[in-house]
């Protein structure tokens, strides 16, 4: 079988690369500019390069990966801000965009939040289809993978439209699986993925130094959401 590989775009502190690579991908180039993320990456993947910031990096350096992942800054789109939208300036799909139509992978995996579905994301369809590619999308909650707590997240799956697909725009069928897990209270695999989970509040002002990093933590991507994800792109491609 061949190994897909994979850049990863905001890369965070390698969430949705964890579960790609577990699910049997190759991070062959990641993008991120926080500092504490950046040494997180480094000390993890030290062998793949981190581009840097998004917005210098030139395309045409980089190895044309099976795969871009990313999740773009969910601040423009999140029920906890001002949801402006594209008039924010920190929205940064626009130059996820250009990543893609520049890298031309097969397969495009896109994380936000949940609320991104009623701001923006008719957008990021309109963008993707121009760019030849069919997406899939659902919300995917972290306790249908088994966790002690929700995270609802938009997970998107894209394909170059040669690729072909195999079930329902709105509702992919990893998707459904999930749901239904959620749904009939069998959570995956809890006790062997998920340890008890520190009560650090999210969020906090005014905390000693490096007690910030609870916010990258608690904000990242679940691995095992990505992981799952990941498979059901390897199977479509065996």
């Amino acid at each position: 079988m061949t190994e897909l590989t994979v850049v990863s775009l905001f890369t965070g502190i390698g969430g949705l690369d964890l579960g790609l690579e577990r699910a049997g991908m190759r991070v062959v180039a990641q993008s991120e500019i926080d500092p504490y993320c950046c040494r997180v990456l480094a000390k993890h993947w030290p062998d793949v390069p981190n581009l840097g910031d998004i917005t210098t990096i030139d395309w045409s350096t980089v190895e044309r990966p099976d795969l871009i992942c990313g999740g773009y800054p969910c601040q423009p789109f999140s029920l906890t801000g001002l949801r402006a939208g594209a008039d924010d300036d920190r929205d940064r799909w626009p130059d996820f965009a250009i990543a893609i139509r520049e890298l031309r992978p097969q397969w495009v995996l896109l994380e936000n939040v949940a609320a991104h579905l009623s701001l923006g994301f008719d957008r990021t369809l309109t963008d993707l289809a121009a760019l030849g590619f069919d997406a899939d999308w659902s919300v995917v909650s972290a306790c249908s993978m088994g966790a002690p707590h929700r995270r609802r997240r938009l997970f998107c799956v894209a394909h170059a439209s040669s690729v072909g697909r195999r079930s329902g725009r709105d509702d992919p069928r990893g998707a459904r699986q999930a749901r239904g897990q959620q749904a009939h209270g069998s959570p995956t695999r809890r006790s062997s993925w998920w340890a008890t989970e520190p009560a650090v509040d999210r969020v906090a002002y005014g905390v000693p130094d490096r007690v910030d990093r609870a916010r990258l933590i608690g904000n990242a991507v679940v691995p095992q959401v990505a992981e799952h994800v990941g498979r059901l792109i390897v199977e479509a491609v065996s």
